[in-house]
């Protein structure tokens, strides 16, 4: 039987946050019109990942209704990184309430981000002389570090510039310090990229931080959309095996 998808976002207190992440669920079930697909969040917003892997088996909570939901669960994180919420609070909430669902990696780093992340820097007016900054959430893992500064790597090999990792929150270089130094250089303009899913509190510091021009979080871009079903594939695929081997 087809498993489940169900889309495990962070939460966020910003509407236009949740109507992002809503969006790019609906992008998700545009691919497969036919496949269910369900949103959920670890914390803040509604409904929550616990709430929808604990309704009663074979079932999920659809917003306020609880709908029927045969078969096997794959948990695709809508989180571009690694980190306590990949590592600790996720799988927590799986093997409390679901614990025989299988998880996805993280989104990022991937081609199709650095596609997507391109095509914002275009859409925001990217000049071929401009400094590039991506600029991420940030955290106290390094391996979520080293994701970010992986996803930078690869969008400096797609625009053929060096393109610097910085963090809002946790991790070095900070924002300010990277936009700092990045300005000393010999570019005229300095852009961020927006290594964000949605609007909320961390692309508002990418904004207000100085840079010249800011793409728009990566949200319901097709290819966002196209690497949450790579993801599932994958994932899927691993639930068939064990099932043939069992």
């Amino acid at each position: 039987m087809t498993p489940t998808l169900v889309l495990a976002a962070h939460g966020t207190r910003s509407e236009a946050g949740e109507r992002t992440l809503s969006a790019l669920a609906g992008a998700v079930r545009v691919v497969r019109p036919r496949h269910r697909v369900e949103l959920a969040y670890l914390e803040i917003s509604r409904p929550l990942l616990a709430d929808v892997l604990a309704a009663t088996p074979g079932r999920a909570v659809l917003g306020s209704a609880v709908c029927a939901v045969p078969g096997p669960v794959v948990v695709v994180p809508l989180l571009l990184t690694g980190g306590y919420h990949v590592h600790a609070d996720l799988p927590g909430v799986i093997a409390e309430h679901r614990p025989d669902a299988l998880v996805a990696p993280p989104l990022g780093p991937h081609r199709l981000l650095t596609t997507a992340l391109a095509r914002g820097l275009a859409r925001a007016g990217l000049r071929s002389t401009d400094a590039v900054v991506l600029g991420a959430a940030g955290s106290s893992n390094p391996s979520a570090l080293a994701d970010v500064r992986a996803a930078a790597h690869q969008l400096a090999v797609r625009l053929a510039r060096p393109v610097t990792a910085a963090f809002a929150s946790a991790g070095a270089p900070s924002l300010d310090e990277a936009l700092e130094r990045v300005k000393q250089g010999p570019a005229g303009r300095v852009a961020v990229a927006s290594y964000l899913l949605a609007p909320g509190f961390f692309h508002d510091r990418l904004v207000a931080a100085g840079a010249d021009l800011v793409s728009a979080p990566l949200g319901a871009d097709p290819d966002v959309a196209a690497l949450v079903w790579r993801r599932f594939d994958e994932t899927a695929a691993a639930l068939a095996g064990r099932a043939v081997s069992a």
